[in-house]
């Protein structure tokens, strides 16, 4: 099938004596109405002349809440507690959630020309018709396999079409009933888990039922191109800069022919100019799969991840031609690298290599992009954009969602963020653990899911689809168990190795395989908030899959789901050691702040409240990624942050909102995660740098200083240094001077990296307690005029520059937005090269806003800071 084009190019022309090749979505004009009111069958309703008077406008892609939704049929389940207002399946009845979906379109045929129908993904069972015929022998289950049919001889002669789908809900809808996955009953299905609910999501409500996915029409000459397949080789230890030794680039693909005759033609690969060739002839009616002869790539341009090189992507094409026409052909982005997986025996876990070069990960847990399956090629590439400005280089996506889409894995290559893919497991629902909860035992749910075979049919059709992605690095078989054995070993030993065999398959997230469990436990966490010192001298698994902590948004992210009765700040108890929080914020999965904001002062409100928790929130993931990167190689190879991002309104583990509005989060992780960083350690009171580029960092001054709450600095000395590629190392301690400099009301630490030309190429500043663990300075640190300077500096890119005159104090985390000049909210999402910054006396900082313009209206930048007035500044 037709899936690896890019996400911008929905149809395309090729050269002339070729057929006029088209891919375009069937993604408007569907109408749908419910089996409870429609008895007519397939092809009665197939037929272009039977009446859709009385039916409703569908999302397709989409679901029937989807649809629901955008008929106002239901309330915004992402919205306080509308959730309770939607009925659920588990007591309406599969039939509740059982509809049609109808789409009628023009399209006919020309001599010499084949029309493929082609659906990406139906959650959870359909049968498919068309003119009145029906196109699938059987019913398709089955949420991840995807389907094509050769519609040629059912188009009608007028061009009028009718296509007629009925959705299945899944044949086991599972009990919400609080759970991890419910009563874990929806495993039984090859399909996703969370939606009987989980620790972040609320259950949704028709568990996703509908063509979820894209459905696409595809003309082509009489071969058809289907899966292509392209590796890449890039043997020995490379470098991102200079000459490169060639590389060895296979391909192989599936040619059909549905005619009734034997055609003989050319089937070829070409990239860079360059190009690899082989006749063959087809048998009629049939698929046979073709290996080109190798190509050898002169001093390839390869792809890297973020951070280390260049992601660069080579536009190449499968072709093959039939009498001198081009009968198909299929464009793929091909990036040229190779991933490797060894095991590293001092840390005892594997470490990953790209190019022969190891780099230390650090990723992100990826649910899915939108709890609703509301995909959009924008979204995705904002998701991922954000990961990026993270500094982070690996996204793990989580076991009880689903194999991502392509549009995200163009998104990754186009960001250089590596991924590892789970499979459709989860130890929850999958019976790794006893639980009250659960409907089976352990015994019986270790069998999930009902039809196994599916559960292999489907993973080798999902391989097929994502496989020549090279932002693609690791397998995986389920989220904290194994696969049962007559999936996992078929898998693992026959499919991927059959179709893919260049990535590393470990059998399950936190597995031994991956990172050896000594420390016993579940080989992950722990995912609540933790004092700074331990991210550093706490020793936690060598390759983490799991780990995090808070992330709650401030009052702006908080009131566009929450009524203004629900915005209330939640309230702890210093004796009990507990908090009071509102209702939605319980049902909205609130993990607690504990005594954590207490430092700074009791919250007298919830903006206060939001304010002070970007403090906490940018501490704690800043010292996460700084506590594993000081072990780097000794205790650790890798780490992933339980995690980074939310598909529904939640109130734990994000980075930015659903509404993609980043918090503290991501700037404290964005600090912490930088390539070239000099850090403090808060375990042992020591300066610190670390390295994650593959050079040899020379000549590095590092500054070290501390800045009192009226703008006092004192020096703590300063040096050349330099560090190795890949590399942490301590650089001087300065135990006993930070704390008798910060005993009163605590103190500001500066620590920066210049190169030989006085630029700062790593800048740190951190805000430490008082003697008794408090923030007292921060209270009565004197408020700091400012000079702000705006300007636009190409179509949707502001650049703002803050001046903070000397002999002021220091500028204290300044939040910098872009808003609508009319309602003053913040326009999404926006990427900022920085933000929750600081300003030290006599100095400025310059940040650059990158946003889409919606209007020809100008925004204004806000400004909001710790000891700085909320403002909104004009744009020149």
């Amino acid at each position: 099938m037709k899936f690896l084009f890019t996400y911008f190019s929905l149809f395309f022309l090729v050269h002339f004596n070729t057929f006029a090749q088209r891919f375009y979505e069937l993604n408007s004009g569907w109408k749908c109405n419910t089996i409870l009111k429609i008895k007519d069958s397939g092809t009665t309703i197939s037929t272009p002349a039977y009446s859709l008077s009385d039916w409703i406008p569908a999302v397709v892609p989409g679901t029937v809440l989807t649809t629901m939704l955008e008929n106002k049929q239901i309330p915004d389940p992402f919205i306080g507690m509308n959730n309770e207002k939607i009925p659920d399946i588990f007591k309406t009845g599969n039939d509740y959630y059982t509809y049609w979906f109808v789409k009628d379109f023009s399209e006919s045929v020309k001599s010499g020309e084949e029309v493929w129908l082609h659906f990406r993904g139906v959650n959870y069972s359909s049968d498919i018709f068309l003119n009145g015929k029906k196109l699938n022998a059987k019913k398709h289950s089955g949420m991840f396999l995807r389907q094509s049919f050769n519609i040629t001889s059912l188009l009608q002669k007028t061009g009028t079409n009718r296509l007629a789908v009925i959705v299945y809900p899944p044949d086991e809808v599972g009990n919400p009933n609080g759970g991890q996955g419910g009563d874990g009953a929806i495993a039984k299905n090859v399909a996703h888990q969370y939606v009987a609910g989980w620790d972040w999501i609320q259950p949704v409500r028709d568990r996703n039922t509908g063509i979820w996915d894209k459905v696409i029409i595809e003309k082509t000459g009489k071969v058809n191109i289907k899966n292509p397949h392209i590796i890449t080789l890039v043997p020995g230890q490379r470098k991102p800069e200079g000459a490169q030794k060639p590389a060895t680039i296979k391909v192989s693909t599936e040619v059909e022919n549905p005619s009734n005759t034997a055609l003989k033609g050319t089937l070829s690969f070409t990239i860079d100019g360059k190009k690899v060739s082989k006749e063959i002839t087809i048998r009629p009616h049939s698929t046979s799969e073709i290996t080109l002869p190798d190509l050898l790539l002169e001093n390839p341009k390869l792809w890297w991840p973020y951070g280390y090189g260049a992601q660069h992507l080579y536009p190449s094409k499968v072709q093959f031609v039939l009498n001198g026409t081009v009968s198909d052909e299929e464009k793929i982005n091909v990036g040229v690298r190779e991933i490797q997986a060894d095991w590293n025996s001092v840390t005892r876990s594997k470490q990953i290599s790209v190019n022969g070069q190891r780099v230390f990960i650090k990723g992100g847990n990826w649910i899915i992009s939108d709890a609703m399956l509301r995909f959009t090629d924008a979204r995705y590439d904002a998701e991922v954009r954000f990961h990026r400005d993270m500094n982070l280089n690996l996204l793990r996506i989580w076991g009880g969602a689903l194999t991502e889409r392509p549009e995200f894995y163009n998104a990754c290559d186009k960001y250089g963020i590596l991924v590892m893919q789970d499979f459709w497991g989860s130890g929850d629902c999958n019976g790794r653990w006893t639980d009250p909860m659960k409907r089976d035992d352990q015994w019986v749910r270790r069998k999930y899911p009902d039809d196994h075979n599916l559960f292999l049919e489907s993973a080798a059709d999902q391989i097929k689809m994502i496989r020549n992605y090279p932002s693609l690095a690791i397998w995986c078989g389920g989220n904290e168990i194994t696969l049962p054995q007559d999936i996992m070993l078929p898998l693992r030993d026959s499919i991927l190795t059959k179709l893919d065999g260049t990535r590393w398959f470990v059998d399950y997230s936190n597995s031994d395989d991956m990172s050896f469990n000594s420390l016993g436990g579940n080989g992950d966490g722990p995912y609540g908030i933790q004092p700074l010192k331990r991210f550093f001298e706490y020793r936690t698994w060598p390759f983490n899959s799991e780990i995090g902590s808070v992330g709650v948004g401030d009052y702006e992210s908080l009131e566009r789901f929450m009524s203004k009765e629900n915005l209330v700040a939640p309230v702890y108890n210093t004796k009990s050691k507990k908090e009071t929080v509102d209702s939605v914020w319980d049902y909205h999965k609130y993990i607690g702040y504990g005594g954590y904001i207490e430092p700074y002062g009791k919250a007298k409100d919830l903006r206060d409240f939001g304010k002070k928790a970007q403090l906490v929130n940018y501490d704690q993931y800043r010292s996460l990624m700084e506590g594993f990167s000081a072990h780097m190689w000794d205790w650790y190879t890798g780490v992933i942050i339980w995690k980074t991002q939310n598909p529904w309104t939640s109130l734990r583990g994000q980075m930015y909102d659903y509404y993609l509005d980043p918090n503290a989060c991501l700037y404290g992780l964005h600090n912490g995660s930088a390539p070239l960083h000099v850090m403090f350690n808060q375990a042992d009171s020591t300066i610190m740098i670390t390295n994650n580029t593959f050079k040899h960092q020379y000549d590095l001054m590092w500054v070290a200083k501390t800045i009192d709450m009226n703008g006092k600095e004192t020096s703590l000395g300063q040096a050349f240094a330099e560090i190795g590629p890949s590399t942490t190392r301590m650089i001087t301690p300065i135990n006993n001077s930070i704390r008798e400099l910060a005993k009163k009301e605590g103190v500001f630490l500066s620590l920066r990296l210049l190169n030989l030309d006085k630029e700062i190429v790593s800048d740190n500043l951190y805000w430490l307690p008082d003697s008794e663990g408090n923030y007292s300075g921060l209270n009565t640190i004197p408020k700091a005029e400012i000079g702000i300077k705006t300007r636009q500096v190409a179509k949707g890119k502001v650049e703002v520059t803050l001046s903070n005159p000397a002999k002021n104090p220091v500028a204290f985390f300044n939040r910098l937005s872009l808003v609508d000049p009319k309602t003053k909210k913040r326009i999404l999402p926006v990427f900022y090269d920085d933000n929750y910054i600081s300003v030290l006396p006599g100095e400025n900082k310059t940040v650059v806003m990158d946003y889409t313009p919606s209007s020809q209206e100008m925004p204004l930048v806000s400004l909001e800071g710790w000891n700085v007035k909320e403002q909104f500044i004009e744009i020149k």
